[in-house]
């Protein structure tokens, strides 16, 4: 059962991500399906399309879009499944919707996609808690390497292409290679933020 484009996939845990663990209590963080920050985006490769090669594999992790898991209400307020339902616990999931994968070891970016750190404001007369527009490359990929852009380097990006992902208990922007518009060099006192709530624990 292997489909022509698409990958098919099984979430990996529940459908939604709505709870955290602090010490031995569990809280609820959102009961709306609505919300699609508590759709769980960390799914089991079950088979990859037949149409091409992909370096992603049968039983690799992969971090995907939000809308493949998501239910929603139509507009007579009846509950549905999304779209890329297929049948039991399987969903349909085309190639721009998956943003990394692993087997084993680190993540790996898909496509042109590649994660950034935002980096903690210094600046006492700002308000803001990070830096605008500006971070440390994470998780990177080929077309950025080409340019000599490389994990760990700080970059800047444009305005409005950040997308928030939480990634083992950081938050991280997702954005794709075009986005990336500076290379800056070091300074040696740039200093990653990551807010609390990211932390799982």
């Amino acid at each position: 059962m292997r489909s022509l484009y698409d990958f098919i996939v099984k979430p990996l845990g529940d459908k939604y991500d709505n709870e955290i663990k602090l010490g031995d209590v569990t809280l609820i963080l959102n009961t709306k399906i609505e919300n699609f920050k508590a759709v769980n985006n960390l799914a089991i490769v079950v088979e990859t399309p037949k149409a091409f090669k992909t370096d992603i594999k049968k039983g690799d992790i992969i971090i995907i879009h939000h809308n493949v898991f998501r239910v929603f209400y139509d507009i007579r307020g009846n509950k549905k499944k999304s779209r890329s339902y297929f049948n039991d616990d399987l969903y349909f999931c085309s190639a721009d919707q998956i943003y990394l994968y692993k087997n084993t070891g680190d993540w790996k970016s898909f496509g042109d996609r590649c994660f950034v750190m935002p980096l903690k404001n210094k600046d006492t007369l700002r308000s803001q808690k990070e830096q605008e527009l500006i971070g440390i490359l994470k998780i990177g990929n080929s077309s950025l390497k080409a340019l000599n852009i490389n994990p760990g380097d700080t970059i800047g990006f444009t305005p409005g292409s950040e997308w928030d992902f939480i990634i083992d208990d950081q938050r991280v922007y997702c954005m794709k290679s075009n986005d990336i518009v500076i290379k800056y060099e070091h300074k040696g006192n740039e200093e990653e933020y990551n807010p609390s709530w990211a932390c799982s624990s």
